[in-house]
């Protein structure tokens, strides 16, 4: 591969996700199960800077720039593993060095990981002048995980399969919510696995669906139209209630939150971030203020926003 002229280092942001709706089917003979999402990234990002180096490694920080524990720095790091990707990809020889500054929750339910990832591969692409498409982009985001492709594509949309099979979703208005995070974070994998257990204990209120899971369309329908009302009522996390069995204060935060105005809440993905739907901007900075004056760390966020995409200043 001809390199040409190359830049010494490239700054991608990518924003993390929140899970309008999540329907989630019967547990495979692999482990896995089919999901039919909506994603909604928001205005919360992680930040990975990529520069030319002789070797691969990482180093994690968050916004304040102290180290990041339960955040790998060796090539469990999904950023670090999609940067190796890419270079296999190309055939590229030397290595690269990625200082990844973390706004989004540690295992959080709001795909940091992914976003940090997705920032690698447009990162890796960009420093090392690869020229890769879109398609070769989302394929190797779907070998690295279920939501990279979204952190790639940013935005509204539809996951299928696993997550990763996505279709845009038009979005006309902009969403305001409140964040409610927690210091420690859930196992995704632990999630699924309280939610297979919950379903074969007999909770039949949680049981799947027959058939494929599919978006309810009143989801949709309130993204085209703006509708904050009608996007409250579609609301739905299937693996709310393992997260909740997992970790019972999430509950408490749900109970709050309706109390302190918030239209809906919902647990976002596998949890434990909590996503207040709120009726406009002015309400949730009154709601961030009010849940944060009650101890609760809570953080105003808006979308869609766009995926990930280099920065140039």
């Amino acid at each position: 591969m001809s390199l040409g002229v190359v830049p010494e280092r490239v700054r991608v942001r990518a924003p993390g996700k929140i899970n309008l709706f999540l329907e989630v089917g019967a547990v495979h003979d692999d482990g896995y199960h089919d999901v039919a999402t909506v994603y909604q990234a928001v205005s919360l990002y992680e930040e990975v800077v990529a520069s030319l180096d002789d070797e691969f490694s990482v180093r994690v920080v968050d916004e304040t720039g102290r180290p990041v524990a339960g955040v790998p720095d060796d090539d469990r790091n999904l950023a670090l593993r999609a940067a190796r990707m890419v270079a296999r990809e190309i055939g590229y020889l030397g290595g690269v060095h990625l200082d990844i500054r973390k706004a989004v929750p540690v295992a959080g339910g709001m795909g940091g990981g992914s976003a940090d990832a997705a920032a690698a591969l447009v990162a890796c692409d960009a420093l090392w002048g690869a020229g890769l498409t879109s398609l070769a982009l989302h394929e190797m985001a779907a070998r690295l995980g279920a939501d990279v492709p979204f952190a790639l594509l940013g935005g509204s949309a539809v996951g299928t399969g696993r997550g990763d099979r996505l279709s845009p979703a038009l979005a006309r208005a902009r969403f305001d919510w409140v964040l409610v995070s927690r210091t420690t974070g859930l196992s995704t994998p632990a999630v699924y696995d309280e939610l297979d257990r919950l379903r074969a204990a007999s909770r039949l209120d949680i049981a799947p669906e027959p058939g494929v899971p599919e978006v309810d369309p009143t989801v949709l329908a309130a993204l085209r139209s703006g509708a904050v009302d009608t996007l409250a009522s579609g609301l739905r996390n299937d693996l709310q209630d393992a997260a909740c069995s997992l970790e019972p204060r999430l509950r408490d935060v749900l109970d709050a939150a309706a109390g302190a105005g918030a239209v809906a809440g919902i647990v976002s993905g596998s949890g434990p971030t909590v996503a207040l739907l709120a009726a406009d901007a002015d309400s949730a900075r009154r709601l961030e203020h009010d849940l944060g004056a009650a101890g609760h760390r809570a953080r105003h966020v808006y979308g869609p926003v766009p995926g990930a995409k280099v920065m140039h200043r």
